[in-house]
């Protein structure tokens, strides 16, 4: 529309599971953005799904498609539909919003990267990370250069398979992709957008249970520059045993982060007198600091900075050949609300993703999550997935993928 307000971006879903009724609880209200029809070959699934949101129940993709008030599809399918999906919605003119992975395969992430671009449609992948606070906090002060560029990564991810029974489809490879894709995507992605660079190769681990399917997996990712991202994911525990860190190595500095949805950052940092000065100054601007378009503060965020003066030498310290001066520690916490709050923070990560791709259509712009992610993190996981069956280093290739 032109001269007056835009028309809400109608949206249709396919998939009416347990997570697609995540996705709609959260994105439910979103200004711009209106729920058109739900659709599943499942019947009672899709009726139940659309009954609880006032829309239309249809039984297939391709009903969707008849709609003309369907300008966008969500899919909240398995993953080894996510491609064929997405490829049918593009082709179809509209816009996609794809639950992770993009694909269970390179070269099919990549054949839907190529089709959004052909398309000029907008694609999304659902890579919530990118829209935590707590990573977007870490990007603007490295930016400021409050922290050096990262040299060094680390994610343990000590996962709950209490509801993950033997039959399960995500230890199927051929419908999860196996865990590297099915999961890992989401800490490959976060490593790409912390570290700023596509990775180059990868070592990995594969182990599995006693006469079980493999649950635990581990990748050594290479990026440009000698930076090395380490990423282990276990499925052996129970929910209330779940454990995960995010460590990140700037060099004079440290950033450790709680959970798989980021909740808590705790940083250490050596700096000199300019430093320190801006550090204690850092919770005047704690608003600033932690925004994400579209993600609603709850109130209980939290930024406390400590500052302890003259606790080093004078005299230039010395790591990886750079000489600095800086005698002056840091402690600061950035808090999102503590352990209750996790819940919250998710759903509005995904809002904020939703939120990111009705701007992006209005304004012919590119999301935080776009496409090439989405394949650059399904390219690790494969990568990943091969070195772990055959035992050597693999090249990383997001380009001359054939499709």
């Amino acid at each position: 529309m032109t001269g007056g307000a835009r028309a809400p971006l109608g949206i249709g879903l396919v998939g009416c599971g347990g997570f697609a009724e995540f996705v709609l609880d959260a994105v439910a209200g979103l200004p711009g953005l209106r729920l058109v029809a739900v659709a599943d070959p499942a019947a009672d699934r899709a009726a139940r799904l659309g009954a609880r949101h006032g829309v239309p129940a249809l039984g297939s993709l391709d009903d969707l498609h008849l709609r003309d008030d369907v300008d966008a599809v969500l899919i909240a399918t398995p993953p080894a539909t996510h491609a064929a999906t997405a490829m049918a919605a593009l082709r179809a003119g509209r816009h996609v919003f794809c639950e992770k992975p993009l694909a269970t395969t390179a070269a099919d992430a990549a054949a839907v990267a190529a089709e959004a671009r052909r398309a000029g449609r907008v694609l999304l992948v659902d890579h919530v990370l990118r829209y935590n606070p707590l990573l977007r906090a870490i990007q603007r002060l490295t930016k400021r250069g409050l922290l050096a560029p990262v040299r060094r990564f680390l994610f343990e991810n000590d996962a709950s398979d209490q509801d993950l029974g033997p039959d399960h489809w995500f230890w199927d490879p051929t419908h999860s992709g196996g865990i590297f894709v099915e999961h890992g995507v989401h800490f490959f992605d976060a490593a790409r957008a912390l570290i700023g660079s596509d990775p180059v190769s990868v070592r990995a681990t594969a182990v599995a249970r006693p006469g079980g399917p493999v649950d635990m997996v581990s990748a050594d990712v290479v990026h440009p520059g000698g930076v090395l991202a380490s990423h282990l994911h276990s499925f052996t525990h129970a929910h209330r045993a779940e454990r995960q860190l995010m460590r990140l190595d700037h060099g004079f500095a440290e950033t450790r982060l709680s959970g798989w949805i980021p909740l808590r950052a705790e940083i250490s940092a050596w700096v000199d007198d300019t430093d320190a000065d801006r550090w204690q100054q850092l919770p005047l601007d704690m608003g600033t600091l932690l925004a994400v378009d579209g993600f609603e503060p709850l109130g209980e965020e939290l930024v406390t900075v400590h500052v302890d003066r003259h606790a080093g030498s004078t005299e230039p310290a010395r790591g990886r050949g750079e000489p600095r001066t800086v005698p002056h520690h840091v402690r600061a916490v950035l808090d999102l609300g503590g352990e209750t709050r996790k819940p919250y923070v998710y759903a509005r990560s995904v809002r904020a993703a939703m939120a990111d791709l009705v701007r992006c259509v209005h304004e012919g712009a590119t999301p935080a999550a776009d496409a090439a992610g989405g394949l650059s993190a399904v390219a690790v996981a494969e990568a990943a997935t091969l070195a772990a069956a055959t035992g050597t280093g693999q090249a990383v290739r997001t380009t001359g993928v054939a499709v």
